[in-house]
């Protein structure tokens, strides 16, 4: 997990960098690329009866990247969705079915849901929404447009996707929705303001959603990952850098050491790779009634529980000797 004081000691949390402008991509040469489903693919063999059609976000690197290459090799029809055109073609290149998404562009948006489902013939089992970034920074720290923009990924596009898919997963016979969520889905730390109140309304949306499709076929699971392997520290420590006013900050110091935890090739405690979510999602996937949540790694569920049974002065407390400690663990280097 990401026990820190620092803003961007971030280590997952999802996948996708923090934002960049979009390069379109030619659609007639995205669907040639992508190799249609053809009568092969289609056909059931002993080993693919159970096979889901899969669409998963994030993945040019990290969760999203790892859980599809590995869904893809158990016998799914899985189409990674990235932002940038680039990341798509090199998916396609190593045998990915692959489609340009990029969560803060409404047509973007519409245009990644019509090649995917081009893909897989109309159809949609599983939506898997792991694109996010995490933009640290104290919260007094935090102008409003760059507020905006860290809700605009980890919610709004999120929730746009996930909205304009669901009547497609109804007519699916074993349809799931799974959000990759963050153990700050569940707890706030220092410096993550941004992407913990992001997190918070992804849950809240997505405990609204479980309730609203209750009585429809659909099953809505959060994963809530702590420290997982990924790229999601140099994505955060990009976006300090290019959101957050260090030099006239109060808080200078500690962004300052924050950078030097990017640097650091230390590995954070109780982090664990990206398998560990992979599982999870395949829980989700295969049980008739999967959990509303998973928790992954040490910190979500020692989080979970003091959330639990602890005191809100007790969880400050606790949660700013761990802020502290970080800090600590990185003054040698």
């Amino acid at each position: 997990m990401k026990s820190t004081s620092s803003p961007a000691s971030q280590t997952h949390y999802s996948n996708e960098a923090q934002p960049s402008a979009s390069q379109p991509m030619n659609c007639d040469t995205l669907t040639a690329s992508s190799n249609l489903l053809s009568d092969v693919d289609l056909a059931p063999t002993t080993g693919t009866l159970n096979r889901r059609k899969i669409l998963i976000t994030g993945c040019s690197s990290g969760i999203g990247y790892y859980c599809a290459s590995k869904l893809h090799a158990d016998g799914h029809i899985v189409v990674a969705a990235c932002r940038q055109a680039d990341d798509v073609k090199r998916l396609i290149d190593e045998g990915l079915h692959a489609v340009q998404i990029d969560l803060d562009d409404s047509a973007s948006i519409d245009e990644g849901i019509r090649d995917a489902l081009a893909i897989t013939n109309g159809e949609l089992d599983v939506l898997v929404s792991n694109g996010a970034y995490g933009q640290p920074g104290a919260v007094e720290d935090l102008k409003r447009e760059v507020l905006e923009q860290q809700f605009s990924t980890n919610v709004f596009g999120t929730h746009e996707l996930t909205i304009k898919l669901v009547r497609t997963l109804l007519e699916s016979d074993n349809p799931r929705i799974i959000q990759i969520s963050s153990v700050l889905g569940l707890t706030a730390l220092r410096y993550r303001g941004a992407y913990v109140a992001s997190k918070f309304a992804l849950e809240g949306l997505t405990d609204a959603l479980r309730l609203e499709l209750a009585d429809t076929k659909i099953k809505v699971s959060l994963i809530e990952p702590g420290p997982i392997v990924s790229n999601f520290r140099k994505n955060a420590q990009q976006a300090l850098l290019d959101n957050i006013d260090i030099e006239h900050s109060r808080h200078r110091d500690r962004y300052k050491r924050a950078m030097k935890r990017f640097k650091s090739t230390k590995k954070q405690p109780f982090t664990l790779s990206e398998d560990a979510v992979y599982k999870k999602i395949v829980h989700a996937m295969k049980r008739t009634n999967p959990k509303p949540r998973y928790y992954v790694t040490f910190p979500t569920y020692l989080f979970g529980y003091l959330r639990r049974f602890a005191s809100t002065r007790m969880m400050d407390w606790f949660l700013l000797r761990i802020s502290d400690g970080e800090d600590k663990r990185f003054e040698d280097e």
